[in-house]
C-alpha cells in the first residue's frame, strides 16, 4: 500500500517525500483510514514503527488549516522529552501547511507559553501537568477541542497521572474523536479506555511489549560495577567506535557517575540525563546526541520513551530494567524506522531473576543471545559492601516471589539467636 492509498493530501505527501519515507508502515496502514473516519482507535505497535505519525496524518488532515479560534486537537504525552519529540513529527508533517502545532510542558516558567497561546493554536501537544497548570489560569480555551490523543498511555499511570487525567476529561467537551496509542496495553489502560473510548476499534500490529525484529539483542554475564564499566568503554570505544549509544542506568547517581566515568575513557563526548538536571540541560544534551555532537548518552527511564534518533545504533542496559514493558522501551532506541541495532544487556548475579523474568515475557523469536566478554576485559574483584548487597536484592526477589521464603538473613539470625540463648542459659546454670 501507499500513502496515496491512504487518501493522503498532497502537502502532506510532499512533507512524507522529504523525510525519505516511500510506504506506510503496517500500524500506519492500519490506523489513518479508521481515524480518518472518524472512529475512536487504540492503537497498539512496537516502540519505533511510526505510531506517532500514524495518529499525526489524519489529526493534521483533518484540522486542514489555522484558523483564528482556540485549540481543535489535544495530545497528551507523560514527558517533557515525548512533547517535544511529538512536536517535532507533527511540525515535520505540517510544514506545507499553516498549522501551528504547539509543545507545553513543565519545568519552565507559565509566562512564556501563555502568552504563545495568546498568539493560537490548532494543535497542543502537553504533559497532563502543565496544561492543568494552564488551563486553571486561563490559558488554554477548551471548547473547540475536537480530537483527544493520548500518547504512551500505559506510562502515563505508571507515573501517577491518572487523577490529572480524569481532570482533564471533565473540562473538554464529550463530543470529540478519542485516540489512544501505545507499545503495551496492560489491563489497567484497558480499564481506562473504557471509560472514555466510544466503541473503540483495536488494532494490534504486534504483541504487547515486543520488540521490533531489527534490534539484535545480547546479554552478558558480569561481576560487578566496576567491569561493567571497563565492559562499557570497550564496547563504545572498540566494537561500536563511529556509532552512537544510549547507556541506561536505574538511578540519577549512577547516570551522573558513569557518565564522568565515560567523559574521561572515550572520545567522542559524553552527557548525563537525568531529572535532577535543569530542564534547559536535558534539552541541550538531547539536542547534541541528536545533531551527533556528542555520541553517548547516560540516562535513567526518563529518556526511554523520549528519544527518537534514528542514528543510534548501540543501547546498553547498564542495569536490568524491573520489567520486560521498561526494557522494550530502553531497547526501542534503537532499530528505529526498521534500521539495524544492537542492544546488549549486562547483569550481575542479583539481576539475573529480573532478565530471567524479562524473558518470559518476550515472543520465542525475540530470543536474547548470550555473549560473554572478551579475555582482554579486566575482570575487578567485588567490594564486600557490593557483594553485601547483591545478596540483599537477591534474597529480597526470593521473598517477593515466594512468601513463606524465610532468607539467608533470616538463617543467619535464627542460628545467632539460638547460640545468643544457649550462652545465656549456660550462664544462669553457672
Amino acid at each position: 500500500m501507499t500513502f496515496e492509498e491512504l487518501k493522503i493530501t498532497r502537502q502532506f505527501l510532499n512533507a512524507i517525500e522529504d523525510c525519505g519515507y516511500s510506504s506506510p508502515s503496517p500500524i500506519q496502514e492500519k490506523a489513518i483510514p479508521r481515524i480518518s473516519a472518524g472512529q475512536d482507535v487504540i492503537g497498539i505497535a512496537q516502540t519505533g514503527t511510526g505510531k506517532t505519525a500514524a495518529f499525526a496524518l489524519p489529526v493534521l488532515q483533518k484540522i486542514k488549516y489555522a484558523k483564528d479560534l482556540p485549540p481543535r486537537a489535544l495530545v497528551l504525552v507523560p514527558t517533557k522529552e515525548l512533547v517535544i519529540q511529538v512536536q517535532e513529527v507533527f511540525k515535520t508533517l505540517a510544514k506545507y501547511t499553516d498549522l501551528r502545532c504547539l509543545a507545553l510542558f513543565g519545568g519552565v516558567g507559565p509566562k512564556t507559553q501563555l502568552e504563545d497561546l495568546e498568539k493560537g493554536a490548532d494543535i497542543l501537544i502537553t504533559t497532563p501537568g502543565r496544561f492543568l497548570d494552564l488551563y486553571l489560569r486561563g490559558g488554554i480555551e477548551t471548547k473547540k477541542i475536537k480530537t483527544l490523543v493520548l500518547d504512551e498511555c500505559d506510562r502515563m499511570m505508571d507515573m501517577g497521572f491518572m487523577p490529572q487525567l480524569r481532570n482533564i476529561l471533565e473540562v473538554i467537551p464529550s463530543k470529540r474523536q478519542n485516540l489512544l496509542f501505545s507499545a503495551t496495553f496492560s489491563d489497567r489502560v484497558e480499564k481506562l479506555s473504557g471509560e472514555f473510548l466510544l466503541w473503540p476499534t483495536k488494532i494490534e500490529v504486534s504483541p504487547q511489549a515486543t520488540p521490533v525484529s531489527t534490534v539484535i539483542q545480547r546479554k552478558t554475564p558480569v561481576p560487578n560495577i566496576r567491569t561493567k564499566l571497563h565492559y562499557v568503554a570497550h564496547l563504545i570505544e572498540n566494537e561500536y567506535k563511529e556509532d552512537r549509544a544510549l547507556v541506561f542506568v536505574r538511578t540519577k547517581e549512577q547516570a551522573e557517575q558513569i557518565s564522568k566515568y565515560l567523559e574521561r575513557t572515550i572520545s567522542g563526548g559524553v552527557r548525563g540525563l537525568h531529572s535532577n538536571k535543569g530542564q534547559n540541560t536535558r534539552l541541550h544534551s538531547m539536542s547534541l546526541f541528536r545533531e551527533g555532537s556528542i555520541r553517548v548518552l547516560v540516562s535513567t527511564d526518563v529518556a526511554s520513551r523520549g528519544i527518537d534518533v534514528p542514528e543510534t545504533k548501540l543501547v546498553i542496559n547498564f542495569t536490568v530494567p524491573r520489567n520486560s514493558s521498561d526494557y522494550v522501551h530502553r531497547i526501542g532506541r534503537t532499530g528505529r524506522a526498521f534500521s539495524k541495532g544492537i542492544a546488549h544487556t549486562l547483569y550481575d548475579p542479583s539481576e539475573k531473576l529480573f532478565l530471567d523474568s524479562i524473558e518470559k515475557h518476550l515472543p520465542s523469536k525475540n530470543e536474547i543471545e548470550e555473549c560473554f566478554m572478551p579475555d582482554s576485559i579486566q575482570i575487578e574483584e567485588t567490594p564486600p559492601w557490593e557483594e553485601k548487597q547483591m545478596a540483599k536484592d537477591i534474597d529480597y526477589q526470593k521473598r517477593k516471589a515466594d512468601p513463606n521464603y524465610k532468607g539467608a538473613f533470616h538463617k543467619k539470625k535464627s542460628k545467632k539467636s539460638s547460640s545468643n540463648s544457649m550462652g545465656n542459659s549456660t550462664r544462669r546454670r553457672k
